[in-house]
């Protein structure tokens, strides 16, 4: 698995896909609810089929935290979520479509003798193959050397 690799080891162009996982009415249900997005396009079906997409999309944000849940996380190698860069939802995501993530690395950056940030490229897939997102992520990652000093 990608991220059980330490920094040192990581290469850029190192690439990794995730099982599949299908978005249910529950889930933008559930999603809703905690996020309090109840915009009628997600969330109203008479709404939703009178507009260019013909029925209910998933929430982008609900496709990304899906997404996110797929990436195993190993404990101990991840040392922080740094964050998200150039977020695009390309594609609407439909009630029974299955996504899953494609992850390549495209930059590493030592962050002293312990720490290493990488940077992502994260594509969001549905069952056809077609990207519904894109985003870039950064995670600060553990070090194969353990000595010295730390700066985030």
């Amino acid at each position: 698995m990608l991220l059980e690799t330490p920094f040192d080891r990581l290469q850029i162009g190192d690439r990794w896909a995730s099982r599949g996982r299908t978005i249910t009415e529950t889930d933008i249900v559930l999603f809703s609810s905690l996020s309090g997005d109840w915009y009628p396009l997600h969330t109203d079906s008479e709404y939703a089929a009178k507009t260019r997409f013909g029925a209910r999309i998933a929430q982008g944000l609900l496709v990304l935290s899906v997404a996110t849940g797929l990436i195993p996380l190993p404990i101990g190698s991840i040392i922080a979520f740094y964050g998200i860069d150039k977020i695009r939802f390309v594609k609407p995501v439909f009630i029974g479509d299955t996504v899953r993530v494609e992850l390549e690395v495209v930059a590493k950056e030592e962050r002293g003798t312990t720490l290493g940030l990488v940077t992502l490229n994260q594509e969001v897939k549905n069952q056809r193959g077609e990207t519904v997102v894109v985003s870039t992520p950064r995670l600060l990652v553990k070090r194969e050397q353990s000595s010295g000093g730390d700066r985030t």
